[in-house]
């Protein structure tokens, strides 16, 4: 997840050891399930040419096989540092090193500081933020054509789950927390902007939203 000024534990949760599996992982298997159906479900609504901004995009995964499908750029943006050196090192090797944009920008807070771009993209990010609403608010005034997220399911068991990592981290002394934000409230979020639902997969660990202008 992306931004600069408090970044509540993001540092911490996701340091240079994380980053290096997800940049191994991808390396030797690809994207996950959930991430190559997002990747494909953009192509589906067209990708050739545009520009992605991704929010808490990790080491970049995702961008790489969306500027693969025709993607004319990316931006990415973080809260975690540490992602830097591997999504750098990703880009170089795939050739896309200046196609890629990285940034350390707050959408929620700072919303302002990011121009639009065609495709906004927000996979496993809305459940490490706080605020939902401003988060896809933000996330959906920036797309120009479609907004793509993903979400746990929201239920007894994600709930208890999250209490449970709560209770761990906070007595670890991070003020990093998990959520099992209301899918109603998110959809309500997301389609502030005018966006029409477009895609929606409930899986079993992950579900799919996707929003499109209904001119794009």
């Amino acid at each position: 997840m992306g931004g600069c000024c408090e970044p509540e534990g993001y540092d911490t949760m996701f340091g240079a050891a994380f980053s290096r599996r997800l940049a191994r992982r991808y390396r030797r298997r690809g994207l996950d399930r959930t991430a190559t159906r997002i990747v494909d479900v953009v192509a589906e609504h067209g990708v050739e040419g545009a520009s992605v901004l991704e929010v808490g995009g990790g080491v970049g995964a995702i961008q790489l096989e969306l500027l693969r499908r025709g993607a004319a750029r990316t931006t990415n943006l973080e809260l975690a540092e540490a992602y830097e050196a591997d999504a750098a090192a990703l880009a170089r090797e795939a050739g896309v090193a200046d196609r890629v944009s990285r940034r350390r920008v707050d959408l929620a807070r700072s919303p302002e500081a990011v121009e639009p771009h065609d495709v906004v993209v927000l996979h496993r990010v809305v459940c490490c933020y706080p605020d939902h609403q401003a988060l896809l608010t933000a996330a959906a005034a920036r797309a120009r054509r479609l907004l793509i997220f993903s979400h746990p399911p929201r239920n007894p068991f994600t709930r208890a789950a999250a209490t449970g990592e709560n209770l761990l981290f906070r007595v670890r002394g991070s003020p990093f927390r998990t959520y099992a934000h209301p899918p109603d409230a998110m959809m309500a979020a997301a389609g502030t902007s005018g966006l029409e639902l477009a895609y929606h997969r409930r899986g079993l660990a992950w579900h799919i939203v996707g929003l499109a202008s209904p001119t794009a």
